[in-house]
């Protein structure tokens, strides 16, 4: 109860616009980046399928088990390494984008005298942190995409060649997810 009081006044101490930088960079992601990240993870993580389905000639109906479960779990896996990747990301572009960013936004905002300094660094500010979320996101996106793709074919067609098609589908396609799930949570450079 204590601990809740004291959070509380913490939040409060807070203005909306430090509570809204804040949630910029958080780790949490908005619903659509959710739903953004969850759809491409199932497509990527479905692709697998049809490989295994035409050049591994395993069964559809057979093996629609094994392929649910799995590009289930792929698919969870892969909207992980996205969201932590673009955490990773989000503050680096923000870096190396703000003095472009800053230039543009002062440029259109030059002729409006009424705006005062606060409110353009803070226009400033949100249009850094939308540009740095936006590229973020997209990065994150095409580097999982291309390394699972990779992975999944190293392995399927050069680590696992001579294991049963089920076996090499079920290592390969978790493998490739849950490597690219494990290094998303590293700390890079």
């Amino acid at each position: 109860m204590v601990q809740q009081k004291t959070q509380k006044s913490a939040n409060s101490m807070f203005t909306k616009e430090e509570e809204l930088l804040l949630q910029d960079f958080s780790r949490n992601v908005s619903t659509k980046s959710s739903a953004l990240f969850y759809g491409n993870a199932f497509i990527i993580s479905a692709i697998p399928i049809w490989l295994f389905w035409r050049i591994h000639s395993m069964d559809l109906l057979s093996s629609a088990v094994f392929f649910v479960v799995v590009t289930g779990l792929s698919t969870y896996l892969m909207a992980m390494a996205y969201k932590n990747t673009k955490f990773q990301l989000k503050h680096k572009v923000a870096v190396k984008r703000e003095e472009a960013v800053t230039r543009e936004v002062m440029k259109q905002l030059a002729d409006d005298k009424k705006m005062t300094r606060k409110e353009k660094d803070e226009r400033v500010l949100w249009k850094k942190n939308e540009v740095a979320d936006y590229e973020a996101t997209t990065f994150a996106i095409f580097y999982n995409n291309a390394m699972y793709l990779a992975i999944v074919i190293l392995i399927s067609f050069f680590v696992l060649k001579t294991s049963s098609p089920a076996v090499n589908y079920i290592f390969s396609v978790g493998l490739a997810s849950g490597l690219l799930a494990l290094f998303s949570t590293s700390k890079a450079a």
